[in-house]
């Protein structure tokens, strides 16, 4: 809770209820102050940020709107249990078992969760930037985008677009409007790629205006987007999926083996 010298730097010139989230926002995120915790008292924050009463129900309304804490007018503000969901992407490569669901999806559940993957459409497009560069094709060209939106407990969780090379996509499921059986890694394998390696890109960003829809978001807080890149025994690249998420409700865990 120390604050910064402001030598380091200019001084935050956001509003201060904007502030007064911001600071309550990384305790939250960090577990100081964990699921089902209760807030400071309205007292409490007041005396702490020397603001007044409408000043900080405006901090916990832009928190209760992120759906990091829940409470009424009146009554104590806690911490919701769900407040951050750590995201494995080590996971994504393997294949589901015969009849049971993606193992990517199952840990989005966690237990006691629903989560449910949504087939928004499919259809080739052109691209370019650095889906393209990643796709080794050149800007313009085609790929095979499937587009999803992932789910939980009936939440917006993720929002997937995939794409596919045309010469790997072309006159396969993965150019069909439904649900690939065993999931890609699976068909790719079946298909003569099968997935040896993937590359992720993360980076914050503003969400865009459909990102910023679909994901139900509100304010203006950052999405992690990661930009994978899945190429196959022969160093093809045979897949490239862009994962937007809200960025203050996920984390991702890699785990490293020195080389």
């Amino acid at each position: 809770m120390s604050q910064l010298p402001t030598e380091l730097g200019p001084s935050d010139t956001r509003p201060l209820h904007a502030r007064i989230a911001a600071d309550l926002r990384e305790e939250i995120m960090s577990g100081e102050l964990p699921p089902g915790a209760k807030l400071p008292s309205t007292v409490q924050l007041k005396a702490r940020f020397n603001a007044a009463n409408a000043t900080i129900q405006k901090a916990l309304l832009l928190l209760k709107e992120e759906g990091l804490v829940i409470g009424r007018a009146g009554a104590a503000v806690t911490v919701r249990e769900t407040r951050q969901r750590t995201v494995r992407p080590a996971g994504s490569l393997a294949a589901a078992a015969p009849g049971g669901s993606f193992p990517w999806l199952q840990e989005a559940a966690e237990p006691g969760r629903d989560a449910r993957s949504e087939l928004l459409s499919v259809a080739p497009v052109r691209v370019a930037g650095d889906v393209a560069a990643a796709l080794a094709i050149s800007a313009g060209s085609s790929a095979m985008l499937r587009r999803q939106l992932i789910s939980v407990d009936g939440e917006p969780a993720e929002l997937v677009n995939s794409y596919y090379p045309m010469e790997v996509a072309d006159g396969t499921p993965l150019a069909e409007a439904r649900r690939i059986r065993g999931g890609t890694p699976t068909l790719l394998t079946e298909l003569g790629h099968p997935p040896r390696l993937s590359v992720d890109r993360v980076s914050a960003r503003i969400a865009t205006q459909e990102q910023y829809t679909a994901l139900r978001l509100s304010g203006d807080l950052p999405v992690l987007r990661t930009l994978r890149t899945v190429y196959d025994a022969d160093d093809r690249p045979v897949e490239v999926t862009v994962m937007v998420k809200a960025g203050h409700l996920y984390e991702l865990q890699y785990a490293f083996v020195p080389e």
